[in-house]
This record gives structure tokens, sequence and C-alpha cells, in this order.
């Protein structure tokens, strides 16, 4: 697909994701009835747009290419990692019909921690916001990051 915003791309993964959410994951155990599908912070990076996906299953990291993408010709299931100001991280790239390829690093799940979406939003903000802001002089791991340990030992 080819990506023009990230308003395209929250609306995108939302509508598909709410999708999912009524078809395939209704019912299941893993789900936090008080969490909504949530898509924020889409922005280019390099050669893809990062964000993060908020589900009542999952927040991850996103990263969804651009025609100057070296991954997206990955098969699904494919594993790589991705440099960020933080650290780096590893992504798997996976494929919906109605997306296309897309790569993605589990930050939470499932997601029973969180009480409600604002608590999740913050999260998502936070982890966003240190993984493109924060340079880092040693290599950190994606725990200290969700658990705001920013500090050198």
């Amino acid at each position: 697909m080819h990506w023009q915003d990230g308003e395209q791309i929250r609306q995108t993964l939302e509508a598909l994701f709410n999708d999912i959410l009524a078809q395939r994951m209704r019912d299941l155990p893993v789900l936090n009835p008080a969490l909504a599908v949530g898509a924020l912070g889409f922005s280019r990076y390099n050669a893809d747009w990062v964000g993060v996906l908020i589900t009542p299953w999952f927040m991850n990291l996103l990263l969804l290419p651009s025609a100057e993408s070296r991954w997206s010709a990955q098969a699904p299931g494919t594993k790589f990692d991705q440099a960020f100001p933080y650290g780096s991280f590893e992504f798997v790239v996976a494929d919906e019909r109605q997306l296309g390829r897309y790569a993605q690093c589990s930050l939470f799940s499932p997601m029973f921690q969180f009480a409600d979406q604002a608590a999740a939003v913050a999260a998502a903000e936070s982890a966003l916001q240190a993984l493109l802001a924060v340079p880092a002089p040693r290599a950190i791991s994606r725990r200290d990051l969700l658990r705001g340990n920013l500090v050198r030992p």
C-alpha cells in the first residue's frame, strides 16, 4: 500500500483491527474488555512509517513500508532488527490481505495490566516518544524502555 500520512494509516489500521476483533478474536479469553483498537503516532522514520497499535489483546510497535523499505520483500514470519535512537528492536514480518506487508514488535501481550484505554494510550505514547527521542549510549532492552528505566547503570 502507498501511505499518504499518519491519519490514513490510523484509519486503515483501526478499521482492519476492529474487523479482526469482531471476526477472529470475539469471545477469546485474551481480550481486555476495557480496551479498544487504536493506532497512534504514525510518522515517517527513515524509509518506514512507525507507530503503535493498541488492541484489547496486544500493543505492538508497527513498521509500515514505503517504496524504499528494505524488509518489505521478506516472507511473513521473518525477523529483522531495526535501529532507533533508543536502541535496536526485533521485528517480525506479517501480512494481512487488506493491509499488505507490515512488521511488528510486541510491547505488551496480553493487555490485562491496563485498567482503561487512557492507561494503554499513555504507555504507548511514552514508549514511542522514548524510542524515537532518547539517544542510547548502551543497548537497552524493551523491558527497560517500557518501565522507563532510561538511566545508565
